[in-house]
């Protein structure tokens, strides 16, 4: 297997191209605004140039409704932030995501127990009439906070269709958060009503939730709290103040009233990982969410009625968000809660199978892992309905496309995708008409103006440097939450270039168009003063059977910076002399002599986030003596802990 970034790995038939939702729409742009709309590239340079024509020609194809129209698509559009999209819509999020009200599977939940629920797009809807209905009758209003602490099951979405329904702000975050993690950001925006299971499946494990919680409502006052039953039928509720079950919580309702409200109006509440402090709270708008989504499900993904879709996320990762917007479009939504490795490497492509998921979204973290077992889905199941592998959280490696294409499958879209969190969305992701080529996402978005700037602030073509978005687009965050005079909004993302959203990438934009993403840019190690993404380090050593995963830093040494890499090895392998050449060899031969590490040191554990990425930044704090400022955020905060006073690090 080559490691050339540049290898073409896939081509979509002439026929797929033509039946594709992103050729219609260029046939419609052309056709409508005489405009040299011919390709992909001429459409995407339209995109960024007319963005008061572009995302209104989104807005119809995709069929979004409002109950009124817009006076203005664009005001102030030269301002970051600042920028206006929209002005005077009346729209409901939750009304356009229950458009379809037939007897086509709109839900599907499986958990790792063998649990299964299937919910058809009628019954989701009643399902949401009745507890909207409960919601309206305690008092939720436009602007109120409904939380929910849950597992990814069906009752979550309907919590958050519910709340949208009624105007109402919705918030999550996984189970597998600490009391501490909870409060760092529920604290923060001080919900009127809570939902949480009584707990849930992970790894062969029964966990309890209501302990957290009640350590959470200690310090926590909420009107109410529902509880759902999930590993007991009865569960008992007493420690918890002012909580109900969810059946008896529900109403009789049988219509929705869905609140008519502006298109920037607050829908959710989502949280920078916070391993810096205090999570920021990132508040975004219904009309730039649903827009921004469906132009990526619609456009990018090829995503219709017929398909079914599926992410494996956490309620506490925006991918979920992602993921339940596929509603809009009417396909059938799958969600899966437990460890994707339960029973076995096989349990994620047995549910393929199982369910005929045509868009399987994932990280590449897992893709990896998958690989490393030596399991072979395209030999095991049947991924004949398969059209599209989704995978984000972290840069895919090279060597994971040529394992996707020799042993999943080989004709299927391979989309690495990268947005995040402060977007709810994507700035490079997939293209159903695009080839797709080893270690490249395979296009900028609609819409989105990316480029990638050097030091001087000056676009750059085939360099590595800062992805930059350079004017504004709908799912910008309409603020952050306690942020009066927008200071924090502006601090991180428009303190390094004027009026341009700078988003903390390392990346290149490639010959074809394409992306490569580096790492983070507060990650970039700077040996000699040559910036070096760690992502370029991990793509080496985790071609090495031996070693599962890496984490890379600089650490301040006699006047410089000096590369230093962790592994985490297989079950039994020893990191001797050996596989350290090895591993220097392979980093040497395909980087270059300053991405080699001085020191490599063998760990048990990485410390991640709860949504999995990996922490170089906690990493490098403990190295150096430096306080963790929030552990809390962390899934596994205990692993700090092997990083610090290392002796070998202690000497040249």
């Amino acid at each position: 297997m080559t490691d050339d970034t540049n290898t073409l790995m896939w081509t979509p038939s002439a026929e797929r191209v033509q039946g594709t939702n992103m050729t219609r729409f260029i046939a419609r742009i052309a056709q409508e605004f005489d405009a040299k709309v011919i390709d992909y590239p001429s459409l995407w340079q339209w995109s960024v140039d007319n963005p008061d024509k572009f995302w209104p020609e989104v807005w119809a194809f995709c069929g979004i409704q409002a109950s009124t129209h817009w006076d203005e698509v664009l005001v102030d559009g030269d301002r970051m932030p600042g920028a206006k999209w929209f002005t005077g819509t009346k729209m409901n999020f939750a009304e356009n995501l229950l458009r379809f009200r037939d007897e086509k599977t709109a839900l599907v939940f499986r958990d790792e127990s063998g649990n299964r629920v299937a919910l058809s797009y009628a019954e989701l809807y009643s399902e949401v009439a009745r507890l909207a209905g409960a919601m309206r009758d305690m008092g939720i209003q436009p602007g109120d906070r409904v939380a929910g602490f849950m597992p990814n099951r069906h009752e979550t979405v309907i919590a958050m269709l519910a709340a949208s329904s009624c105007g109402a702000i919705w918030s999550s975050c996984s189970p597998d958060f600490g009391i501490n993690g909870v409060l760092d950001r529920f604290g923060q925006i001080e919900p009127k009503l809570l939902f949480t299971c009584d707990g849930y499946y992970y790894n062969g494990k029964t966990i309890d939730s209501l302990e957290p919680m009640a350590g959470v409502l200690e310090k926590l006052t909420v009107d109410k709290v529902v509880v759902i039953p999930e590993v007991n039928s009865t569960p008992t509720t007493g420690d918890l103040p002012n909580a109900v079950l969810w059946n008896d919580f529900l109403s009789d309702n049988d219509e929705i009233e869905f609140e008519q409200l502006p298109f920037d109006h607050p829908l959710y509440i989502l949280y920078s990982s916070g391993t810096t402090g205090v999570p920021k709270c990132i508040v975004h708008g219904a009309g730039g969410t649903l827009i921004q989504h469906l132009k990526e499900h619609v456009l990018h993904t090829d995503i219709s009625r017929d398909d079914t879709l599926f992410y494996f996320t956490t309620c506490g990762w925006m991918m979920w968000n992602w993921l339940v917007s596929g509603l809009a479009t009417g396909c059938t939504v799958v969600l899966y809660d437990g460890s994707p490795f339960k029973p076995g490497p096989e349990a994620m492509w047995q549910m393929v199978e199982d369910e005929g998921i045509s868009v399987f979204g994932t990280s590449a973290k897992y893709i990896a892992a998958v690989e490393k077992a030596e399991y072979r889905p395209g030999k095991e199941v049947d991924l004949s309905k398969l059209k599209a592998i989704l995978s984000t959280g972290s840069p895919l490696l090279p060597e994971s496309y040529d394992f996707v294409y020799s042993e999943v499958k080989n004709d299927l879209q391979l989309s690495s995708i990268s947005g995040g969190t402060d977007i709810v969305s994507c700035f490079a992701l997939g293209n159903p008409i695009l080839p797709v080529y080893k270690g490249e996402l395979q296009c900028r978005g609609l819409g989105m103006k990316v480029e990638i700037f050097n030091e001087e602030g000056k676009p750059v073509r085939e360099e590595k440097g800062e992805l930059v978005c350079t004017t504004p687009f709908p799912s910008m965050p309409i603020y952050f939450w306690n942020d009066e005079d927008n200071k924090r909004y502006h601090n991180a993302y428009f303190d390094r270039f004027a009026n341009t959203w700078c988003h903390g990438d390392y990346a290149e934009l490639t010959e074809h168009d394409g992306v490569i993403i580096y790492g983070r840019s507060d990650a970039t190690l700077n040996p000699g003063g040559v910036r070096i993404g760690t992502a370029e380090i991990y793509r080496q050593v985790e071609k090495l059977d031996e070693v599962i995963e890496s984490l890379a830093i600089g650490q301040e040494w006699n006047g410089d910076v000096r590369v230093v890499l962790f592994v985490r090895l297989k079950e039994g392998v020893q990191l001797d002399d050996d596989l350290s050449q090895r591993i220097r060899k392979q980093i040497r031969a395909n980087t270059t002599p300053r991405h080699v590490p001085a020191k490599i040191v063998a760990v048990t554990d990485i410390p991640r986030t709860i949504s999995g990425k990996i922490v170089e930044l906690a990493v490098s704090n403990v190295v150096h003596g430096r306080p963790v400022k929030n552990t809390d955020a962390l899934a596994n905060p205990e692993a700090l802990e092997q990083y610090r006073d290392i002796p070998e690090l202690q000497t040249d």
